[in-house]
């Protein structure tokens, strides 16, 4: 069984969301946790919350509403680019430079170890 957790609108370019999100991609929940937890990153909180989300909505999904974090990986974990806004920066002689603030979208889905 899996589920997902979707946060979008992140006010961070998706480069430097990526950066952080490829440490746990494939990794067991309890070491993903950890790893973000003690990563400087300001990317990282966001990961954290929206990890800690899908693992919620796990256990929200199970009928007996009980799932352990080490039974559980990192199945899917991308960064989609979300809208830019365009603002203006005041330059020499009267010119202007384009500042682009760009966001994305962050999609985390959590599945439960495969029992061989």
């Amino acid at each position: 069984m899996e589920a997902k957790a979707i946060k979008r609108y992140i006010q961070s370019s998706p480069t430097k969301m990526r950066l952080v999100v490829d440490l746990i991609r494939g990794k067991s929940v309890n070491e993903a946790l950890n790893i973000l937890h003690f990563s400087p990153k300001h990317a990282s909180k966001v990961v954290e919350m929206t990890l800690r989300s899908a693992v919620s909505n796990l256990s929200n999904k199970v009928e007996s509403g009980r799932v352990e974090e080490k039974d559980l990986i990192v199945k899917t974990v991308f960064v989609d680019g979300g809208p830019v806004l365009k603002r203006m920066l005041p330059a020499p002689q009267g010119r202007a430079y384009r500042v682009r603030k760009r966001s994305n979208h962050l999609t985390i889905v959590v599945a439960q170890k495969e029992q061989a």
